[in-house]
């Protein structure tokens, strides 16, 4: 009986959406709210002098079709859960979502053309799209969320779904220490580093905790700097005046107009910053982003990596994907000259991350080796200093801090 009357409550608000022209992606999600607490009361009346069948919850009525008609429908009850921190569906019938860590397969059960529908939903603000030609997309939904589609035949039946939601649970490297992340002498060595202008790499398995830990490293940069960031889709919030924010575009129906990450760097250099932060470098990107670090432009990044030895080895090896006339002989010294620090995160128990470990780079070479003393290491459970000095000394200096007492 609800769930007749519910769908017969959607459809007379559909219409009137229709009607009144109420685009939810455009600013109408309020208005649509309203109307459909309308149309259920209203209903609710006509029930008293009709047969049409009642509504056993009517609060519950107008989240449901207000879900379906301006959210995201089934799945919007998993966006609204501050628990869940990622969903995705293999099939229309399979669909998991992972809390603190672990995943689990709902009792969610979708139609082909819902998961369809669903799809053009997301990506209608994004502007993308997703189609034979261009069977992936990446695009960021209103709220921050990261999707990714993938459809056949790259996939062998069904459309692939992931929401990757951005839970910013940690805007400062003080509310990483609350949670555990990591403990306050490490951060307030971080955060010195970050004022100095030493060139940081965050590193990490994926949900490790890569992009939260780089917005709380970006956000101890000093007002008064100006920062341009770059990245596949808007992920990074800087709480600084001073923030220009990139992204990048894939190609039209054409094949034409595709802005990649590599093109974004370099126009970055153009918009006079005093500081660089590159999402995540994947690529023949890595190259850019060191030409920039190595022209004295501060900057940050993130990396896919098991180990900040193995972050450090990878940035030596995908600048070759930039080009033959790029050598190794090249980018070892560069790296080695570039990057100060590398630090590493792993997912804990529970849902935690947590830094295990923070290298320092000192821009000496043993043969092809870069020299990389431990300057944080986990010992016991916990993060402590390992009793060697950071890189640039001097930098720390003239922004106001003395080494012993910010490690002692």
């Amino acid at each position: 009986m609800g769930a007749e009357a519910e769908n017969i409550v959607e459809a007379e608000v559909r219409e009137l959406v229709k009607r009144r022209r109420l685009d939810p992606s455009n600013g109408g999600a309020a208005a649509i709210r309203e109307l459909t607490r309308d149309v259920v009361a209203e209903y609710q009346e006509r029930t008293l002098s009709s047969k049409l069948p009642g509504l056993s919850d009517p609060e519950a009525a107008v989240k449901t079709v207000f879900d379906r008609v301006a959210g995201l429908g089934l799945l919007q009850p998993y966006l609204d859960d501050p628990a869940v921190e990622e969903i995705w569906i293999n099939e229309p019938g399979r669909v998991f979502v992972a809390r603190c860590g672990e995943h689990t397969l709902t009792n969610t059960i979708l139609a082909e053309h819902e998961v369809r529908d669903l799809v053009e939903v997301m990506l209608k603000s994004s502007g993308r799209r997703v189609d034979l030609s261009s069977p992936f997309v990446d695009a960021t939904l209103e709220d921050g969320s990261r999707l990714h589609v993938a459809i056949p035949d790259i996939t062998r039946r069904h459309w692939a779904v992931n929401i990757r939601k951005f839970l910013l649970q940690a805007h400062s490297l003080e509310e990483l220490v609350r949670l555990g992340t990591l403990p306050a002498p490490a951060a307030r060595f971080l955060e010195a580093a970050v004022v100095a202008g030493l060139n940081i790499i965050v590193s990490g398995a994926t949900q490790a905790g890569k992009t939260t830990t780089l917005n709380c490293l970006a956000a101890a940069i000093p007002a008064k700097e100006r920062v341009i960031t770059c990245e596949e889709v808007f992920e990074l919030q800087i709480p600084l005046p001073d923030v220009v924010a990139l992204q990048t575009r894939p190609a039209n129906l054409e094949g034409q107009g595709e802005v990649r990450l590599r093109r974004l760097i370099k126009e970055a250099l153009r918009m006079r910053p005093t500081r660089l932060i590159v999402g995540e470098v994947r690529a023949e990107e890595s190259l850019d982003l060191l030409i920039a670090l190595n022209a004295g432009l501060p900057g940050m990044a993130s990396i896919h990596a098991n180990s900040a030895r193995e972050a450090l080895l990878k940035l030596t090896t995908l600048p070759l994907l930039a080009g033959e006339n790029v050598s190794h002989r090249f980018i070892v010294p560069t790296v080695a000259s570039c990057v100060d620090l590398v630090v590493y995160l792993r997912p804990g128990t529970g849902g935690q991350r947590l830094v295990e470990e923070v290298l320092g780079v000192t821009g000496r070479l043993e043969g092809d080796v870069i020299e990389t003393p431990v300057l944080f290491d986990t010992r016991g459970g916990r993060l402590a200093w390992a009793g060697e000095l950071p890189p640039h000394p001097d930098r720390f200096e003239r922004a106001g801090y003395e080494l012993k007492s910010l490690l002692g």
